[in-house]
C-alpha cells in the first residue's frame, strides 16, 4: 500500500468521526466553565474545518491562503495564534458541516496529487516553528491536529451531558 493511501485512509477516518460529533452540536456559545482561555464550541467547529486538508495544501504547495506576494514566514510570531477574541466562529453546525466537506476534498486533492517519494524525501520545520521531518510527517501531523480537536470536540460534549461514547470518539 502507498503512503498517500494510508494518509487518505486515516484523514477519512478523522473527518468521519469528527463529522458525527458535529451533527451532535446543538449549542455553538458553550465553552468550558472552569480555567481560561476556552474557545466557544462554534470557534471550535471553525478550527476543526480547517485544520487538516488547509495547513496539508500549505505544506505540500505552498499554498497557505495569504495575499498574493506574501509569505507565512512574513507573519509575526505572536499573530501566528491569534488571541482568543480574533478566532473565527461558525454561525451554524450547517455552516462547519460544509466547511468540513470542502476541507476534506482539499486533503484528498493534496494526496492524491503528491508522491510517496515527495512524501519522504522532502524535509523542512513547520512555519510555526520546530524540527525539520518529512513531508509525510507533516500530513500526518495535520490528520492528527484534526483528531487533537475532534477530541476536544467530544468532550464537550461530553461536559454538555451529551450521551457520547468511545464509538462517537473513533465514529463508529
Amino acid at each position: 500500500m502507498k503512503l498517500t493511501e494510508i494518509l487518505k485512509q486515516d484523514a477519512q477516518g478523522m473527518y468521519h468521526a469528527t463529522e458525527g460529533l458535529i451533527r451532535m452540536v446543538d449549542t455553538l456559545d458553550w465553552k468550558p466553565a472552569s480555567g481560561t482561555n476556552w474557545m466557544s464550541t462554534a470557534q471550535l467547529l471553525h478550527h476543526c474545518t480547517n485544520a487538516c486538508g488547509f495547513p496539508m495544501n500549505g505544506f505540500v504547495n505552498g499554498e497557505w491562503g495569504l495575499p498574493e506576494g506574501q509569505s507565512i514566514h512574513d507573519i509575526p510570531d505572536d499573530e501566528m495564534i491569534p488571541p482568543l477574541e480574533k478566532v473565527p466562529a461558525v454561525a451554524s453546525v450547517d455552516e462547519a458541516l460544509s466547511l468540513l466537506s470542502s476541507d476534506r476534498e482539499l486533503c484528498m486533492k493534496v494526496l492524491s496529487e503528491v508522491s510517496d517519494e515527495r512524501l519522504l524525501s522532502e524535509r523542512s520545520a513547520a512555519p510555526w516553528g520546530g524540527p525539520e521531518v518529512t513531508l509525510f510527517q507533516h500530513c500526518n501531523g495535520m490528520i492528527w491536529h484534526l483528531g487533537q480537536h475532534k477530541g476536544q470536540l467530544f468532550y464537550y460534549l461530553k461536559l454538555q451531558g451529551k450521551d457520547v461514547n468511545t464509538m462517537h470518539l473513533w465514529g463508529g
